[in-house]
């Protein structure tokens, strides 16, 4: 049987099986299942999401580390340069311009890093949903099993019987 997970909950088929070629099938049915689920949140995602996903995905690079700290270094030194050379400075310390900048960037990143957090959570939240649903799934049918194979024990003559408060209470 399949979920909305594209789970299935069959045992392994036998080769030559008839059952065992229908059980394939709900396989392969539950593999594109999954795939469609991510083909399909890939489609909801807009130009400007995934623009903003490719630069949080740049801004993870340990290159844009390096490249921030290489940066206010050139600033610095730009600056003590110009006053070397009795030039006047750009940005004099406390370099008042480049703490504008940093704190800019801070807020760029963050606010970039967050909407990716925010759609990322968003289909965490739909993956959880659908988890539950296979468990539930699952716990019906183990439930089943455990009522059907009591049935078998009570109907089998050879069995002895026998209450089984463990059988009873799962």
């Amino acid at each position: 049987m399949k979920t909305e997970a594209g789970v299935s909950t069959a045992p392994p088929p036998h080769p030559g099986d008839t059952h065992a070629d229908s059980e394939r099938d709900q396989i392969s049915q539950n593999i594109e299942a999954v795939l469609d689920f991510y083909t399909r949140d890939e489609q909801k995602i807009s130009g400007s999401q995934r623009l903003l996903e490719r630069i949080v995905s740049f801004l993870g690079q340990p290159i844009f580390l390096a490249i921030i700290l290489l940066m206010v270094a050139l600033w610095i030194l730009a600056n003590g340069a110009l006053r070397l050379s009795g030039m006047a400075e750009f940005d004099p310390p406390p370099y008042h311009w480049l703490q504008g900048l940093v704190a800019l960037g801070a807020l760029l990143t963050a606010t970039v890093v967050l909407g990716k957090q925010t759609r990322l959570a968003r289909l965490e939240e739909q993956r959880a949903h659908l988890e539950l649903k296979a468990t539930l799934l699952t716990e019906q049918k183990a439930a089943k099993l455990i009522d059907l194979l009591e049935e078998l024990r009570r109907d089998l003559p050879n069995v002895r019987h026998r209450h089984d408060s463990e059988a009873a209470t799962l």
